[in-house]
């Protein structure tokens, strides 16, 4: 299922136009440094303007779009200096969050992650990746709701919607792909057996495998466009 086919139900029209935004925003189909257009978009999704424009608003309040005056919205291009400075702090939260987790965790919730863990698996042996990368998303949001810190939670999410499109497209290369799999089944492991100190190191280590990723990404695209090449 795409961004373009989400039911609408139980979201106000705003709410909704915004998710689906979000998640067209988080798969590529809206690239950094792309200019939304009006018409199009509320064709799409079947929504009028005037809840579309409060859906850019809800989307620029948390850091994904910027408002231009008078010329619409416009998807954010996160610099490097941004990228680096994002992931390092998304690293400490996700340890912290690791850690507590530890102290609250129940047995049932073991259950439930290794529950999502299997569909990642499935999702990924499909090569779907945006199925994957929406169990990734429940995965990493149930740490944070069992490690129970609602300003821990707030923050992490805050920061980590900035994110998500550069975490989706960190899984373009099958060989990172199939290595972040391998890590969250260890993530479970170590939160099953209470182990904090190795669930903090797995969650701070996945992110800067993933802020690697990300720069090499943004490294690849500077040469090419350095040579000439047509790639955004």
């Amino acid at each position: 299922m795409d961004g373009s086919t989400f039911p609408i139900a139980r979201l106000t029209l705003p709410e909704a136009a915004a998710e689906r935004l979000r998640v067209l925003i988080i798969e590529g189909e809206l690239a950094p440094g792309a200019k939304l257009n009006e018409r199009e978009l509320s064709e799409r999704l079947g929504v009028s303007r005037t809840p579309l424009r409060e859906a850019f608003r809800m989307l620029a309040a948390d850091g994904l779009l910027i408002q231009l005056p008078n010329r619409g919205a416009q998807v954010v291009a996160l610099s490097r200096e941004d990228v680096r400075g994002a992931f390092e702090v998304m690293g400490a939260l996700e340890g912290l969050a690791g850690e507590l987790a530890v102290e609250r965790v129940t047995d049932a919730d073991v259950a439930d992650l290794r529950t999502l863990q299997e569909q990642m698996e499935v999702a990924h042996a499909a090569h779907d990746l945006p199925a994957y990368y929406r169990i990734n998303r429940a995965i990493h949001d149930r740490f944070n709701a069992i490690a129970g810190n609602a300003i821990l939670g707030q923050t992490y999410r805050t920061l980590n919607a900035r994110l998500h499109a550069l975490r989706f497209r960190s899984n373009l290369n099958p060989a990172k792909w199939a290595l972040a799999v391998s890590e969250h089944r260890s993530m479970i492991a170590a939160l099953a057996a209470r182990d904090g100190a190795a669930l903090r190191g797995l969650l701070v280590g996945h992110l800067r495998a993933k802020q690697q990723a990300v720069l090499d990404s943004m490294d690849n695209r500077d040469d090419k466009n350095l040579q000439g090449g047509t790639e955004p």
